[in-house]
């Protein structure tokens, strides 16, 4: 089990600080195992639990401050569910949206998410979907609060059939698939789902 002085000092890195204590609180009311990730292709963090271990509740480290926040408490959600519920139910069904507002709705302040993100906010918490990310609008405006947005391209900016690097592995951008993008990694020739809205290194367009 994580020791408290650890998630303090991952919480007191990667999160706005006027939510610390209430995210610790959720940590003290049911402690879980909490590790920091590299960033990964398809996901910003997850939630697990197996029959006789400690739930155990992953983020990408390289998070802004409020995508860290809003995936702690959208993974926090899984974890009391499934407290709750266990297996039984799917993993972003009716139980766990209503666990997610419950917990994001203290948090739905001004001094946390400036306008005009927290008014999109509180629309896409009405009924959340299982990635922030799936929210074009939401994500934009959240991307604007990072300043390292500013110097970054989305797999959403380049013409299908581009060649780009992401994490350094090289992917063949495919057709876009709702929200996210079929790509192909060059190497092993297979393929993954991307989000549209992922952030990626260089790239060599597509004439086509």
């Amino acid at each position: 089990m994580l020791h408290e002085s650890k998630i303090q000092e991952i919480l007191h890195k990667h999160i706005p600080q006027v939510a610390y204590s209430y995210c610790l609180h959720l940590w003290k009311n049911h402690p879980f195992d909490f590790k920091l990730r590299k960033r990964r292709i398809s996901k910003a963090g997850d939630f697990s639990c197996h029959h006789g271990r400690v739930p155990r509740i992953t983020i990408n480290h390289d998070l802004s401050s409020i995508e860290f926040l809003l995936t702690y408490v959208h993974e926090v959600a899984h974890l009391y569910v499934h407290l709750q519920h266990g297996f039984r139910v799917e993993a972003h069904g009716e139980e766990w949206k209503k666990s997610f507002q419950q917990l994001l709705n203290p948090l739905l302040s001004e001094h946390i998410f400036p306008e005009p993100v927290l008014s999109c906010l509180k629309e896409h918490m009405i009924n959340p979907k299982a990635s922030t990310y799936s929210d074009s609008t939401l994500t934009k405006l959240l991307r604007g609060l990072d300043p390292r947005a500013a110097k970054t391209t989305l797999l959403s900016d380049l013409p299908e059939g581009s060649v780009f690097d992401l994490h350094g592995r090289w992917f063949k951008k495919g057709k876009l698939r709702r929200t996210r993008v079929l790509c192909q990694e060059v190497k092993s020739k297979r393929q993954y789902l991307v989000p549209a809205d992922a952030p990626v290194g260089s790239a060599q367009l597509s004439l086509l």
